[in-house]
């Protein structure tokens, strides 16, 4: 492809007395990665660090504290409220500078929404919330009961000690040795707390009209320039919606614009959203490329200074295309960012199918990190925090490893596998890669999972691995190798009820049609399953939401039958919170695709005890019995399909399991599984008394054990 074919993106931007190499930013991401008290970590330098390389323009660090005692966004965000932490900072700064990028740092104060102290936050006004969609969410236990989160609003004197300690930590950023600050505006933060009509409720100088709800972050605007000079650049990130009744809508938001452009603000980062409304804030698979443009368009039509858009941006051709018409100034990417940082680097090469598309998923960077209190990581790139996967480092004795199963974790695992130098072979019993993502295609809201799926395929095409497809596996096969990596999947579960001939497998209903995929099987598929117009869906994890999702879009009244007292609650909770809306028959707030006709129908508690010709009958947890018209019944639980390897395991191979036959979870549970038996696979590689496989015993181990390894 054409070098530096995205002209747009690669050209120099100024922000204040700041240039800019390219228009290409990484927007504020909160990665939960400080020290417990808030000072830099090498994890944190090894973030960022590598988003510089890969070539980002300005990477604005996300979520400091001002003041650690009253608000921390997550458990273990940046703090900015001492002097002792300007020397890590600067170290951090060096770390992006020295690859050329321009660098900020995002201070933020979490208000009624921080995630640390737990209880008697400070907010604009005196509130109870119900956030579940955010990292600040009550904490309910097991046996306990959604009250709301209490937060207590600050008096006059207060506010202008955070305004001050807002200010302080804007000089510290400075001494550091960045290029620029960033205000947290957004999200309903403390500072948007007190700029919205949705939640500042106070009557004093700091609420009521939108001049007194724009003094506190016009006086915090004011006090750095006090402390840090009129030349040191001040952005602002804020929501242009906030997708809630009586929140701000974007004619006040292009008002707002002008206000901060006149105080002296650089550039204006423009997001949206509160975390009432969690489906436009954190937009998951549901919410299209640039939806959020609109924004950024409407603010820049009223200001001269820079304008950052963000809001899933995956491709360099949109990306490119909505700078070149004048939308934007800049394209902000966040969790593209984190599951490829050398997206720039691949743009301006035109390496386009080289790079990982992030798949907005929200599991590894919001589910299974922040939100219940970890640190950051992706579902779809180990190397997000985790280092050994930065470098990977040629294995010290080749080995020939046997893969079985050419899913996601099989193919992640041999991908890594050969960047150790390994000979690889793919057993794959179907007749093409993919596993059960394949059935994602079929799903309207999941067609992003596809961008993955084709990513790991052309991997795998690319890197020097053999792929047996149609193979039947065998132990004696499998003894020619000196490694075997099991990745067999799941497998539905088919109970013995009365007229369970009558069911079909959810696979079976999604399987793939798309006949004009470069991945197209060159000896084809099997057609799908069709289904009546009433059907019941019989499950509770992704397998029966995907079903549910691509029945109910085709039209089909859908039923739902699970034991569970809730549905799905083991799903991404944005993703289920935009999915109820749907299956109510609405839609996400921001969301413009058709909405589901028939609104879904779900029966928790419930089980089906014997499916009929045109019926099922169901009884619930009280022994109550009922009978539900169905044309047909669709089986969607799915357990491990474990039984290759158990029957392997006392064999005398090196064998292990992984993905969903060892335990169903999700895309990052395989892709992990996968990547982490790669990178482990080396000399003196040994089945534990676990019953898994481990290496790099320590030397002395080593000899103790020799013999029995």
């Amino acid at each position: 492809m054409e070098k530096n074919l995205f002209k747009n993106m690669f050209t120099p931007i100024q922000i204040g007395n700041v240039t800019v190499p390219n228009r290409v930013v990484h927007v504020p991401t909160d990665i939960s990665s400080a020290e417990a008290d808030g000072s830099v970590s090498d994890r944190v330098i090894a973030y960022h660090e590598e988003i510089a390389k890969g070539g980002t323009g300005l990477i604005i660090i996300g979520a400091a504290t001002p003041d650690r005692d009253t608000g921390r966004s997550t458990v273990t965000c940046l703090s900015v409220d001492a002097d002792y932490f300007i020397p890590g900072l600067h170290r951090l700064a060096h770390a992006m500078q020295k690859h050329g990028a321009k660098c900020a740092v995002q201070i933020q104060h979490p208000g009624r929404q921080a995630a640390y102290p737990r209880k008697n936050q400070i907010s604009c006004s005196d509130m109870i919330s119900h956030l579940p969609g955010s990292a600040g969410h009550e904490v309910i236990y097991a046996g306990g009961t959604a009250h709301g989160k209490i937060a207590r609003g600050m008096d006059v004197e207060e506010v202008y000690d955070l305004i001050e300690k807002f200010a302080e930590g804007a000089w510290r950023v400075q001494q550091a040795g960045f290029d620029a600050v960033e205000l947290h505006a957004a999200h309903g933060y403390m500072i948007a707390q007190f700029m919205s009509p949705y939640t500042n409720k106070r009557t004093d100088r700091f609420g009521g009209s939108l001049i007194n709800r724009m003094r506190f972050p016009l006086e915090i605007v004011a006090r750095i320039k006090q402390k840090c000079g009129p030349d040191f650049p001040v952005l602002v990130r804020y929501s242009g919606e906030e997708w809630v009744p009586g929140g701000r809508r974007i004619y006040e938001s292009k008002e707002i614009a002008v206000m901060f452009e006149k105080a002296g603000v650089a550039a204006l980062d423009i997001s949206t959203g509160i975390f009432e409304a969690p489906g436009p804030t954190l937009d998951p698979m549901y919410y299209e490329e640039g939806w959020n443009t609109y924004s950024s368009e409407a603010v820049k039509s009223v200001v001269s200074i820079p304008v950052i858009t963000s809001h899933t941006l995956r491709h360099p051709e949109y990306c490119d295309k909505i700078i070149g018409e004048g939308k934007t100034d800049m394209v902000g990417l966040s969790r593209q960012l984190i599951a490829d940082p050398y997206w720039a680097n691949k743009a301006k090469a035109g390496n386009i199918d080289d790079i990982r598309l992030c798949i907005s998923c929200l599991v590894g960077c919001w589910k299974e990190s922040m939100w219940i209190k970890r640190e950051l990581r992706c579902a779809i790139n180990p190397a997000t925090g985790d280092t050994q996967f930065l470098d990977i480092q040629p294995a010290n004795k080749k080995l020939n490893v046997a893969i079985v199963g050419g899913g996601v974790a099989g193919m992640e695992a041999a991908r890594i596998a050969v960047l150790k130098g390994h000979k690889v072979t793919i057993f794959e019993k179907d007749n093409e890669l993919g596993g059960i993502l394949r059935t994602c295609c079929m799903v309207p809201a999941k067609q992003k999972m596809k961008w993955y799926l084709d990513w790991l395929r052309r991997q795998i095409a690319k890197l020097d691995i053999e792929v047996r497809l149609n193979a039947d596996i065998s132990k004696e096969k499998l003894s020619a190798f000196d490694v075997t990596l099991v990745g067999t999947g799941g497998k539905t579960v088919v109970p013995d009820i009365p007229g369970i001939e009558k069911a079909v497998k959810f696979e079976d209903v999604l399987i793939c049609k798309r006949k004009n995929c470069e991945f197209w099987p060159k000896e084809g598929k099997h057609e799908p399953v069709k289904t009546g117009q009433k059907v019941l869906v019989w499950g509770n994890h992704y397998a029966a939401c995907d079903t549910v999702e691509a029945l109910a879009q085709r039209g089909r009244e859908v039923f739902i039958v699970t034991e569970d007292p809730e549905f799905c609650p083991d799903i991404e909770p944005i993703h289920r919170e935009v999915m109820k809306m749907r299956f109510a028959g609405g839609n996400g707030e921001g969301l413009e695709g058709v909405p589901i006709k028939i609104p879904v129908v779900v029966h928790t508690k419930m089980t089906v005890l014997e499916i009929k010709d045109g019926s099922v009958i169901l009884m619930n947890d009280q022994l109550e019995k009922e009978t539900l018209e169905v044309d047909t019944v669709v089986l969607a639980k799915v357990v491990p399909d474990d039984e290759l390897f158990n029957s392997l395991k006392d064999s005398g191979l090196k064998i292990m399991n992984m993905g969903d036959s060892r335990k169903i979870r999700n895309v990052r549970g395989a892709m992990t599984d996968g990547a982490e038996a790669g990178i482990m696979l080396d000399e003196g590689i040994f089945m534990n008394a676990n019953g898994t496989l481990s290496s790099a015993l320590p030397t002395d181990v080593k000899k103790q054990m020799k013999g029995y390894l």
